[in-house]
């Protein structure tokens, strides 16, 4: 299908955010029903004259609320809003068409934890390497390529891998695919077809959406202060345990060592067992060294290991990779070989150049200190809510957790703060299966800061004091 979407260039509104709020209002309105195929980003961008990256960027903002959803090898779809959720506590009852309805204007400050730090993005540097790639009439950019990824991006993430983040792999055991749905996808087809899915709860959940729609049986499992319980893995006969041991999404657990090495024991105690290590956004550590990766432990190729440019660069960049253990490599050369790679040459290119350059590494630390500011502004700021709130999370990822002392329920925090302006947002919406909110988690709400200013930050908890306390 086509979208006829009215563009104005003087708008004062990015363009990105004009093609958001127009297809965001049609499927509110009913203009495009569940289920209805969207333009992919390339076509939506030829038909609007406007970039790929700014298309992408509209259908990123878009998932990431639920209003689309992008199926692997297929496209994006309009998801189905309608229906509502009881989240407990004081028999009230949340409607998620209501939450994903509200309009971006209405809230002064959006504290969502999915943000980055666009401002920041190294724009020069993109076109020019953009640019250096097309020269010449590189007509190689535009021939099909190395079905699991470029072999010289492939070894330069690997170099990456093994420098920053201790993982011991070969190019060959890497492979490049347009987010981690696809990732996901190819390795269901690698897994025992008949073995469920282990999960931290809460976790995240658009990775619990992808496995479960491709038909496989995923179990919460419950987490104590170090990650998820050993002995509660056992109990669930699971094949395969899906964990993100260096920076748990959404509570911020950091794994410690014995948990790591008694969740490689349990995979190494039975042939097939396997552990799935997200290390989504691993780059982002203010104090101390960062922690190095699970699969570096790894002596028996138990561990998939995961992860992506989109938290640390762009959600528009849409490069994840995987590496293999190597039974698992096999497997996907005998069952997805050949498949090919859903990343273009083009875009592999600028990423490797961007990579071997430095650039990648300079951007990082440009990244990293201004996350760390406001991070640092954040904490400061919250501190005069220490008497009612216990705040975790510190000194990694994009977001914190506020715990009320006196127990009072997520709901109630995020009504009284929308009362406000200020939007926050419940520990209920990273719960997956349809087991109660672990206790601990009942009276928390988290605090993204990623794609807020300093002011803003400050204005909003000045808000939130407001609301919560006086």
């Amino acid at each position: 299908m086509e979208l006829m979407i009215p563009l104005v260039s003087r708008a004062g509104e990015p363009l990105y955010e004009q093609i958001y709020e127009y297809i965001k209002k049609e499927i509110k309105e009913g203009g495009l029903k569940a289920q209805t195929r969207l333009p992919s980003t390339r076509i939506l961008a030829e038909n609007l004259k406007v970039s790929r990256s700014t298309t992408q960027l509209a259908y990123d903002q878009l998932a990431s609320e639920g209003y689309i959803e992008a199926v692997p090898c297929k496209g994006y779809y309009v998801a189905r809003i309608d229906g509502l959720v009881d989240v407990g506590g004081q028999g009230e009852t949340v409607s998620l068409v209501q939450e994903r309805e509200e309009e971006r204007e209405s809230w002064i400050v959006d504290f969502s934890p999915r943000g980055i730090d666009l401002d920041s993005f190294p724009f020069h540097t993109w076109r020019k390497l953009s640019r250096n790639t097309l020269i010449d009439d590189n007509k190689e950019m535009f021939l099909s390529g190395d079905r699991q990824g470029e072999k010289a991006l492939r070894k330069a993430i690997g170099d990456y891998l093994h420098s920053a983040r201790g993982v011991l792999c070969r190019e060959d055991q890497i492979i490049v695919g347009a987010g981690s749905e696809y990732l996901l996808m190819l390795l269901n087809l690698l897994l025992d077809p008949a073995g469920s899915v282990a999960m931290e709860n809460p976790s995240y959940s658009q990775a619990y959406r992808v496995i479960t729609g491709l038909g496989r049986k995923v179990i919460p499992v419950k987490m104590d202060a170090q990650g998820m319980r050993p002995d509660a893995l056992e109990e669930t006969g699971a094949g395969t345990a899906y964990i993100m041991p260096s920076h748990q999404y959404p509570t911020g657990i950091v794994m410690p060592v014995r948990r790591r090495q008694e969740l490689l024991a349990w995979a190494g105690r039975k042939a097939g067992r396997y552990l799935i290590e997200d290390d989504y956004d691993s780059e982002f550590r203010y104090k101390g060294k960062p922690v190095p990766a699970l699969q570096g432990m790894d002596t028996g190729e138990k561990v998939i290991y995961l992860g992506t440019f989109s938290k640390s660069i762009a959600p528009a960049i849409r490069i994840s990779y995987m590496v293999l253990p190597d039974p698992l490599l096999e497997e996907y050369r005998k069952k997805a070989g050949f498949y090919a790679s859903t990343v273009s040459r083009i875009d592999q290119n600028i990423l490797y150049r961007f990579l071997v350059d430095g650039f990648y590494e300079r951007h990082l630390n440009r990244m990293r200190a201004i996350y760390r500011a406001k991070h640092d502004r954040l904490i400061g700021e919250l501190k005069r809510l220490e008497k009612d709130f216990f705040i975790r999370g510190e000194y990694a990822g994009l977001h914190l957790l506020l715990t009320a002392r006196d127990k009072r329920p997520e709901e109630v925090l995020v009504r009284q703060a929308k009362e406000k302006g200020i939007r926050v947002y419940g520990l209920s919406s990273w719960l997956i299966g349809s087991e109660e909110m672990p206790q601990e988690w009942k009276y928390t709400v988290a605090l993204g800061y990623a794609n807020l200013s300093e002011q803003e930050i400050e204005k909003g908890v000045r808000l939130l004091e407001q609301a919560w306390i006086v």
